[in-house]
């Protein structure tokens, strides 16, 4: 009779791990698509919304904002479809801490700002308070979505693995 030891945290591992992975890419995608979707329809918001950190010129702060949205809905996609899922979350990684360093440099000039993350943003009308630090730590979450995707691009059901030939059960790579 042969006794098997119990299953160790490293032994399930490898098991759980692609489960954990498109998780995070589809909550990641999540993220990206509700948050492109909420700007797409009034780019001109979003443009005040990036203007209102007052880090760049008016005219670069429009255009940034006009384009964002669209970054987010083409990282959504790719993410959703798991297609370039590195490229993918490593531009979502370098967007995210743009985004932190832009929310914690208004919160520490005293700015009253809405971060225009999910909606069209810009100045707080007056008596209203910005939610900073919960902002900050949202888009740590997210940062750490994309920096496990970073680590472990493969997922199941992507285009990705699809195209490596992959089954379920991806190697660690």
């Amino acid at each position: 009779m042969t006794v098997t030891a119990p299953p160790t945290r490293a032994s399930r591992w490898p098991a759980v791990r692609p489960w954990l992975g498109i998780a995070a890419r589809l909550g990641l995608a999540a993220v990206w698509l509700v948050a492109g979707a909420a700007k797409v329809g009034d780019l001109a918001a979003s443009g005040r919304a990036v203007n209102a950190y007052q880090v760049m010129p008016y005219d670069l702060a429009t255009v940034i904002g006009a384009a964002l949205p669209f970054v987010e809905l083409a990282l959504g996609v790719l993410l959703l479809l798991g297609l370039a899922t590195r490229l993918a979350a490593g531009v979502s990684a370098a967007l995210l801490v743009v985004f932190i360093a832009g929310i914690t440099s208004a919160w520490s000039r005293g700015l009253a700002i809405d971060c225009g993350c999910f909606g069209s943003g810009g100045q707080l009308a007056a008596g209203q308070a910005p939610s900073y630090l919960p902002e900050i730590l949202r888009d740590l979450g997210f940062l750490v979505l994309a920096g496990f995707l970073l680590t472990w691009p493969r997922t199941p059901f992507s285009v990705d693995g699809w195209l490596a030939g992959d089954t379920v059960e991806v190697d660690d790579e």
